[in-house]
């Protein structure tokens, strides 16, 4: 919370998005060199980064560079950053999916976005914020609104991706309700890249679609 807007306002937050971006298709690359399995590494994008001169060209340098095919590359981007400048975020938006890359909408819900924008986006996924998430349990409101963000996901045919699980209670509201995948503590806390790679063998139903 306070390290990303130091970043941000110092204009760091520019070559630090950069080393995370060429790192994690290091890495992602490195597990498939390893024979583990074929899944998409993704990389959260911040406004300052999406909107700073040949981020495009970055991003298919790091590619090039790491000879990771782009199909394993997802970018998440929040709706703020998307709706600041709505029109040009979708020529910027379409360069990206020319690469051949995912692209996820982050935190879908707590944001500002304009629903007829929301249709010309080339997004792959929406993220259902961690706070619906918690809703299912905690009050009445939340699981109408989770209800209704898979649904409309489904119907543009966009992956939906529940964030914060964290509970057995939460994973069988979703999967009852067609959301495809989901994120959280539920499945594991963060991990060092060489204890990830143990999970992807040891517990390899965890990164299977819910449905």
């Amino acid at each position: 919370m306070q390290f990303v807007p130091i970043a941000e306002d110092s204009g760091l937050i520019v070559p630090i998005g950069q080393w995370v971006l060429r790192e994690a298709c290091r890495q992602a690359r490195a597990w498939q060199d390893a024979g583990l399995r074929l899944m998409p590494v993704a990389v959260n994008v911040s406004a300052v980064e999406f909107r700073s001169p040949g981020f495009l060209d970055g991003v298919r340098l790091s590619l090039e560079e790491t000879r990771l095919e782009s199909r394993y590359l997802e970018l998440e981007l929040t709706e703020s950053v998307l709706m600041a400048h709505a029109e040009s975020t979708v020529s910027l938006l379409r360069g990206l999916k020319d690469l051949g890359l995912q692209l996820a909408l982050d935190d879908f819900g707590t944001g500002y976005s304009s629903l007829s924008y929301l249709k010309e986006f080339p997004i792959d996924a929406l993220k259902v914020d961690e706070s619906f998430i918690r809703g299912i349990s905690d009050d009445l409101r939340g699981a109408p609104i989770v209800v209704a963000i898979i649904s409309m996901g489904k119907s543009l045919h966009h992956r939906v991706i529940a964030e914060g699980v964290e509970t057995a209670e939460q994973l069988a509201f979703l999967q009852a309700q067609g959301c495809s995948e989901g994120q959280g503590f539920y499945f594991s806390g963060p991990l060092a890249a060489e204890q990830f790679a143990k999970l992807l063998v040891q517990r390899s139903w965890l990164f299977t679609s819910f449905r």
